[in-house]
């Protein structure tokens, strides 16, 4: 009884997976465009809620910075 009972268990959460789907919750992607003067950190502490530091490391991580040097002109996808 106990195994038909796992294996029902285990076929229904197969099935919720294979139905579920991405949720578009997230919103449109926000970018910004870098202005003459922008650092990273600044760019980070305006768009980012938390700590600065955490943001800044978002931001290289997202638009696959190498560096901390942005360029005026530059898009970068915010966190």
């Amino acid at each position: 009884m106990f195994g038909k009972l796992l294996i029902l268990v285990c076929v229904a959460a197969v099935a919720v997976g294979l139905a579920a789907r991405g949720s578009s919750g997230a919103g449109p992607k926000r970018t910004y465009v870098v202005r003459p003067g922008d650092t990273l950190w600044s760019v980070a502490q305006r768009a980012y809620a938390g700590d600065p530091r955490q943001g800044v490391w978002e931001l290289q991580q997202r638009n696959h910075l190498a560096s901390a040097t942005i360029v005026p002109g530059e898009k970068l996808v915010l966190p």
